[in-house]
């Protein structure tokens, strides 16, 4: 399939259409989310502030076993529009804090198909596709993103091999290891309610989409590069995120998350494997861009 071959036009109707999904915002989410960071559970109680980036557990697509594709991710079509490209990707986003989300809030998403994007890249025909997210409690309006999925085509033994070490990565002003063994990578998958195969099913990643090992999910590397955001910050969560997947990050080594401060308290982090490869790529501020 080349770019000229997808119904542009077909898959751009789907651009405006809406999506609402309510969620509890629990203490045993927050305990489970702390928990596969490997942080202390604790006692989260109602009212304290949750975890940066917990939203991407809430309100998860739920399909029965039969609307499933092969690759585990829910059947095309309905809200996503039903692009016909085989291997779908979590490219990259931006998160714009407003109001910080409690432990026991009731959390109400609304979604939008906000454009659909055909290019050409080295691999084939790539399709972009951005949704708008609003996360709204009774206070109002806590945290707006914009995610980018990509699709493209399945061509194993090609688009699994990484590419080469990235130069001139800056000197870090705070690092720290991480291990994404197959037992994160699955507890990750179960919190958010992913099926997708890649990131547990090593046959399925390997044979199959032609990956040298388990895929990183690209969440949550964002959500290693926003903790350590915030950590340079002082604590404090910026109002701007943006991040991007350079690469993809594979289990069997450890990961270096780091991060810098560039100027007061904007900066970029970035997810560095054993390899030297750049994996995921963030800027973070308190720019406030307009709307």
């Amino acid at each position: 399939m080349d770019a000229t071959s997808l119904d542009i036009d077909h898959l751009r109707s789907w651009i405006g259409r809406t999506e609402t999904a309510e969620d509890d915002l629990s203490e045993q989410l927050v305990r489970g989310f702390r928990a596969t960071l490997d942080q202390d559970p604790g006692e989260p109680r109602p009212g304290e502030a949750a975890p940066l980036a917990i939203h991407w557990c809430l309100s998860p697509a739920i399909r029965p076993m039969r609307e499933l594709e092969p690759d585990g991710h829910p059947a095309r079509g309905g809200f996503l529009p039903p692009v016909p490209l085989p291997r779908r990707m979590w490219a990259g986003g931006e998160i714009r804090h407003h109001d910080p989300l409690q432990v026991g809030d009731r959390v109400r998403r609304v979604s939008r198909i906000g454009d659909v994007q055909v290019k050409h890249g080295r691999t084939g025909p790539l399709c972009f596709v951005a949704v708008h997210h609003d996360f709204e409690t009774e206070r109002g309006l806590a945290l707006s993103e914009r995610h980018d999925i990509v699709y493209r085509e399945m061509t194993p033994g090609r688009t699994g091999q990484p590419p080469e070490a990235a130069g001139g990565v800056p000197e870090a002003q705070a690092s720290r290891a991480v291990d994404p063994t197959p037992t994160l990578l699955f507890r990750y998958s179960a919190l958010t309610f992913n099926g997708h195969r890649i990131h547990y099913d090593r046959a399925y990643a390997t044979e199959v989409e032609g990956y040298p090992g388990l895929v990183v999910h690209g969440p949550l590397q964002a959500t290693w590069l926003l903790h350590l955001a915030a950590g340079l910050r002082g604590g404090t969560a910026p109002c701007r995120f943006r991040f991007r997947g350079l690469s993809p990050v594979f289990d069997g080594a450890p990961l270096t998350i780091a991060g810098r401060l560039t100027d007061g308290t904007a900066g970029e982090a970035w997810t560095l494997t054993a390899d030297g490869r750049v994996g995921m790529q963030a800027h973070f501020s308190d720019e406030v861009p307009d709307a």
